[in-house]
């Protein structure tokens, strides 16, 4: 089943403090967990970040409505244990617990209250339908501007001339830590003239071992033949490895050709490309930067 959302979570989270013992919070995480039926892989899930697991982040985020709400309370850092208001909560709600049922509490909606500004509050935000959480939300919004700026990217490497592309390359790999010096990585690609290669890169500042280049502009899907091509030239150089670059993408069949082979080349299609140009901040710069912190629970843990 689908990771649920934080509002989907917050009745089983209720509920599972109902025998009124004290729960600790990373027990509270593994037995919904179960409860949810989720498999291995959807319980290791991380946000788009990567900075969190995403059902853990749910389940935390659920804990602090519910809480706000005054229906669990936390008698030490980690720990919770239910109400009476949360008993009664979950004698009236045997369905669901959401925002619209937290909303009915005064102290709830003085929280809730707190967190916007009047600025972009209105009436019917209370109604509106939340599924994310506050972090989804902040990250999917960073995708979806990332995804686009990728795609942007793309489009001006076709609209400029096709050496423009060796440029890409050149600095890419080189930001990455290969091909020695700009210099030294600008003047051996497009040097080597020879079939199927457009420039040699060193592997190592030392230059211990070389990466052959291939990298084209492309309107249509790279085919296993122009792979092998460029697979033979690395055979004619006695070399083991290559690096292939297209704008456009690769047929199931190349790359299950170059998995097949001994020579070990990589095949970077467009939306890779474009990935990699903005991690390494080719023809991007920064433009805004928001430093979200989190509280240090440390800081507030009796002494």
């Amino acid at each position: 089943m689908p990771i649920p959302d934080f509002q989907t979570i917050m009745r089983p989270l209720l509920a599972a403090h109902e025998d009124g013992n004290e729960h600790i919070n990373r027990d509270l995480v593994g037995k919904l967990a179960d409860q949810f039926n989720l498999t291995e892989e959807e319980r290791r899930e991380m946000l788009p970040s990567g900075g969190a697991r995403l059902f853990d982040n749910r389940v935390a985020w659920a804990k602090t409505h519910i809480s706000q709400a005054g229906l669990l309370d936390s008698p030490r850092r980690a720990v919770s244990v239910i109400t009476e208001r949360g008993r009664h909560v979950l004698q009236e709600y045997p369905e669901r617990v959401d925002l619209r049922v937290l909303g009915t509490f005064e102290d709830y909606r003085e929280f809730r209250n707190r967190k916007r500004t009047r600025d972009d509050a209105s009436e019917g935000d209370d109604d509106a339908p939340e599924s994310q959480t506050p972090e989804e939300s902040l990250e999917n919004a960073y995708l979806k501007v990332r995804q686009q700026i990728e795609s942007e990217l793309l489009s001006l490497i076709m609209d400029n001339p096709p050496d423009f592309l060796e440029r890409v390359v050149v600095d890419l790999v080189v930001r990455m830590g290969y091909g020695g010096s700009r210099k030294d990585a600008g003047e051996a690609l497009g040097r080597s003239g020879d079939e199927g290669i457009d420039g040699i890169i060193k592997e190592d500042p030392l230059g211990l071992d070389i990466i052959y280049l291939q990298a084209k502009r492309w309107e249509g899907t790279v085919g296993r033949p122009e792979i092998q091509k460029f697979a033979g030239a690395l055979q004619g150089q006695r070399a083991r490895k290559g690096i292939f670059i297209t704008t456009s993408g690769f047929s199931a069949e190349a790359l299950s050709y170059v998995s097949m082979i001994d020579s070990k080349i990589i095949l970077i299609d467009g939306a890779r490309l474009a990935k990699l140009m903005f991690d390494h901040g080719i023809g991007v710069s920064s433009a805004s930067t928001y430093d979200v912190k989190k509280i240090d629970s440390d800081y507030f843990a009796e002494s």
